[in-house]
């Protein structure tokens, strides 16, 4: 079966936890003889031909368009620069295009390439909702025309898009030729804004998991969500939680500090808690002060909580980190001791898995998609600073039961692998297949 793969992120470029499941299902997939073509937003027409487990570091790029032509030293550079060229930048670990060439007239040249697509209400409410001058907007109409364009859907079995960003360029090649679309979710506008969120991003998401011939979510909690809110047949949602895939090689603990660290790693936005870390950082400090606090990860609250961790004067027991490659948070894992997620609205949440593997103590919230496979992990109300608070001070005084329960929580993640997870795709792969 051969799989036509749609996604914003993927290693070396990471903003969130989209990235890092990407990586490890397609990863698993392609161990069990699925090919898979991927697309990423690049700036020149381009494909990822995946074919074997390994092609996921590699990520060897083959153009679509006679127009580009690589550099004949193109296949010698490392990867990360070859991603640059075409157009994939580190921006605070997000995707940015170098190479501004395809936003010319692109409104124009898109309207053309979709005037003779169906007339679905909900196909004419998804070109509107592309319409913005906001960056994101404009990257996501880019890339929806380079593979309306550029892609020959024929090829493919079925096309795999995952989240919003990639559900209009799928969408539109399913109205060209029918060919199946699977949406799979990982997290909604009402996860990220921890509210109302953004009215376009909202109608992409309907008519994506509307029009898709079949939806994966990444959890019972996501499932509910797009039930309830979207209005999305039950029947029609397939939940497939994500996993983690250990490394390997024998796990030791690196300590940065002689004291204990506790851990907040992630985007630094209203979704994920990060003023309720700071509360109990504040809480904790104050009764245990031989601790430190640590934030990792960027976002639009990083300059409040940096400011508000200055106010508090908790010195340098609280410490924001800002972006961190992937080297830098396996170091920065392998020495923590607590892992706390306080976020509002989680859909999944592998950082979790991480943190566990690499031998930490895992508070997450309770209505957390991970809360749904995890045990050895304690499992709080996002706003329940005390409780929380006191489930570090516990941890801090009695370092023996920290290890036992570190102990533990690192055998559970062992056994969630991404193997079960495809197998499991797959299966929805051959049902869609098999109806249409």
């Amino acid at each position: 079966m051969k799989v036509l793969m749609m996604t914003w992120e993927f290693p070396p470029f990471i903003a969130g936890g989209l990235g890092t499941a990407c990586y490890g299902l397609a990863r698993a997939l392609l161990c069990k003889g699925i090919e898979i073509d991927l697309m990423l937003p690049t700036a020149y027409p381009a494909i990822f031909p995946l074919r074997n487990p390994d092609d996921v570091d590699s990520l060897q790029a083959r153009p679509l368009s006679a127009e580009v032509i690589f550099p004949e030293t193109f296949s010698e550079q490392t990867l990360a620069t070859r991603l640059m060229w075409l157009g994939l930048s580190y921006e605070s670990g997000a995707y940015g295009f170098s190479n501004r060439r395809l936003h010319h007239h692109m409104s124009e040249r898109f309207h053309h390439l979709t005037s003779h697509t169906s007339p679905s209400d909900l196909l004419q409410v998804l070109i509107q909702s592309l319409q913005g001058d906001e960056l994101l907007f404009k990257q996501v109409l880019a890339f929806t025309q380079m593979v309306y364009a550029h892609v020959a859907e024929n090829d493919y079995d079925l096309i795999h898009a995952h989240d919003w960003l990639t559900y209009p360029a799928a969408l539109l090649l399913q109205s060209r030729s029918h060919c199946p679309v699977i949406a799979h979710i990982h997290a909604t506008e009402f996860d990220r804004a921890a509210g109302p969120g953004d009215h376009r991003i909202h109608e992409i998401e309907y008519a994506g998991l509307t029009l898709a011939n079949r939806v994966i979510s990444v959890s019972q909690y996501t499932k509910q969500m797009i039930v309830n809110r979207y209005a999305v047949d039950p029947n029609k949602v397939e939940t497939v939680h994500n996993a983690y895939s250990m490394d390997e090689e024998e796990k030791k603990k690196h300590r940065i500090f002689k004291d204990p660290v506790v851990l907040f790693m992630g985007r630094i936005t209203l979704q994920k808690g990060p003023d309720y870390f700071l509360k109990i950082a504040e809480r904790v400090i104050k009764q245990f002060p031989r601790v430190r606090f640590l934030m990792a990860g960027t976002g639009d609250m990083f300059s409040r909580i940096l400011q508000q961790g200055a106010s508090l004067r908790l010195k340098d027991r609280f410490l924001c980190l800002g972006f961190l490659g992937r080297e830098e948070v396996k170091r920065l894992l392998d020495a923590t001791d607590i892992y706390v997620m306080p976020s509002v609205s989680e859909p999944f949440g592998i950082a979790p898995l991480e943190a566990m593997a690499s031998g930490a103590v895992a508070i997450i919230s309770k209505h957390a998609g991970a809360a749904e496979i995890l045990e050895n992990v304690y499992k709080v109300d996002f706003w329940d600073i005390e409780r929380t608070s006191d489930i570090i001070l516990e941890l801090l005084h009695h370092p023996s039961r920290r290890a036992a329960l570190a102990k533990a929580g690192e055998h559970e993640v062992a056994d969630i692998q991404w193997n079960e997870a495809a197998d499991k795709i797959i299966q929805v792969y051959e049902r869609v297949a098999c109806s249409t």
